[in-house]
């Protein structure tokens, strides 16, 4: 293999796991599934490849707390006339 190649091919793996991002194959992410859900839970993104090429991504999902009714209260505005309906669609409903 080229020099050069091979620097640049080592340039880009460092650069992946620097970003926290690691690239397994199909077969492995199914040998390891649950070591890989472990480093997720830990933060880390995983990218699972099919022949080289990146498919999926598995990554933490963000911790949501408990939901607060209202708490979107007045973000929605409906105009006025938003109920209304015209009188052909009525018709056609009451056929």
């Amino acid at each position: 293999m080229n020099f050069w190649i091979a620097l640049k091919i080592d340039l880009v793996l460092d650069l992946v796991y620097a970003m926290g991002v690691f690239e397994v194959n199909v077969h492995e992410a199914k040998t390891q599934f649950s070591k890989l859900l472990e480093r997720v839970a830990q933060g880390e993104e995983i990218i699972i490849a099919k022949a080289g090429k990146p498919v999926a991504k598995l990554v933490p999902l963000m911790a949501n707390g408990p939901r607060i009714w209202g708490q979107d209260r007045g973000l929605v505005i409906l105009h006025p006339e938003f109920d209304s309906c015209d009188s052909q669609i009525a018709e056609l409903f009451n056929t």
